[in-house]
């Protein structure tokens, strides 16, 4: 029995990786604590900051300074940074009834606070703990390579508490979008890049700017979707700001950019040609690209998990196959050229 129910929660660990949880406040209260916590920190889209790590990584295995050990803090580090921002958003946005029980945010995962998983005293804990964790490893990295690094940790640090934490939020004044690609971006990939190596690189910069925007292109379809919400809470995110029409178009527009600057890259040798590989996807973009050059359904489809979130979904799953592919292409590369 305890193998099964060990079994089980690994299980469940895993799911909290791969999808979302329909938030119900008695199922979520019997989950172990591991679980909640995960589901809480929407681990689903930490994939993301994963991603990161690993593809600044295998630009210090192509530059021949790949150090394994490395790569697991900063792989560490940049996931509890990222998990430690998603607690902190959920926190100011209860505080601040922002997430109101009208909120999309109360509808697709288990909300940390509004949910009764975790206690006011108890969610601040978590969050300490997450973001002295990642700042001790930024501290690890600036005692190999110097004080760069920690100029990178936090810048990393900052934009990500003052999207949703500060008086006046990147969210609110149509910024938050920009600085998701700064960070999942040049920040994470290019600053990844130097604390592996102690090295700036304009082809770690090239290379991270494909995944920033795909980064950017999954926060602009969800604000797309929960647009209304927002500005009746004068949140003037950038689809606030811009209209339904024209967010969406905009979103056509990063997407294609994503895949459009791959070869532009491969002509300036950032990139080898086996980037290519991310054409493999074609499919799931061209699917993503038919979304949002339409009106968002009034319903969800039978059985759909996560709604009011619909565009994000797609930007998601697509930049999800993005990063694979993309690491793919640049892993053969690295390994080829040594």
């Amino acid at each position: 029995m305890a193998e099964e129910s060990s079994n089980n929660k690994i299980r469940v660990w895993s799911s909290a990786f791969r999808g979302f949880y329909k938030p119900n406040s008695k199922d979520a209260k019997k989950l172990d604590s591991v679980s909640r916590a995960l589901f809480s920190a929407r681990s689903v889209i930490l994939v993301i900051s994963f991603q990161a790590a690993v593809i600044a990584s295998i630009l210090s295995y192509r530059a021949g300074m790949f150090n394994p050990l490395y790569s697991i803090l900063l792989v560490f580090g940049l996931m509890a940074a990222h998990a430690s921002s998603n607690l902190i958003n959920d926190y100011f946005g209860y505080m601040r009834n922002l997430d109101s029980k009208e909120s999309p945010r109360r509808n697709y995962t288990i909300h940390p606070l509004a949910s009764g998983t975790f206690s006011k005293r108890g969610l601040r804990a978590l969050i300490g703990g997450l973001l002295l964790f990642s700042a001790a490893i930024g501290i690890i990295f600036t005692y190999i390579h110097g004080i760069v690094v920690l100029e990178f940790t936090v810048a990393g640090l900052l934009i990500l508490l003052f999207y949703d934490t500060t008086p006046i939020t990147l969210k609110e004044i149509g910024l938050g979008e920009i600085a998701t690609f700064v960070v999942w971006g040049p920040l994470m990939i290019g600053g990844g890049y130097y604390a592996l190596t102690g090295q700036l690189s304009i082809d770690a910069f090239f290379v991270s700017i494909p995944y920033g925007l795909g980064v950017m292109s999954i926060l602009v379809g969800k604000h797309i979707d929960q647009m209304k919400f927002d500005a009746s809470k004068h949140q003037k995110t950038l689809p606030v700001l811009l209209g339904s029409a024209n967010a969406r178009t905009l979103n056509v527009f990063i997407i294609i950019a994503m895949y459009a600057l791959v070869p532009i890259f491969i002509f300036l040798n950032a990139l080898t040609i086996f980037a290519l590989v991310v054409l493999m996807n074609a499919p799931m973009a061209a699917s993503a690209l038919r979304v949002f050059l339409h009106p968002k359904p009034r319903g969800p489809p039978r059985g759909y998990v996560g709604w009011p979130l619909w565009y994000h979904r797609y930007s998601l799953i697509n930049n999800r196959n993005f990063g694979w592919l993309y690491i793919l292409g640049l892993l053969i590369g690295a390994v080829l050229a040594i």
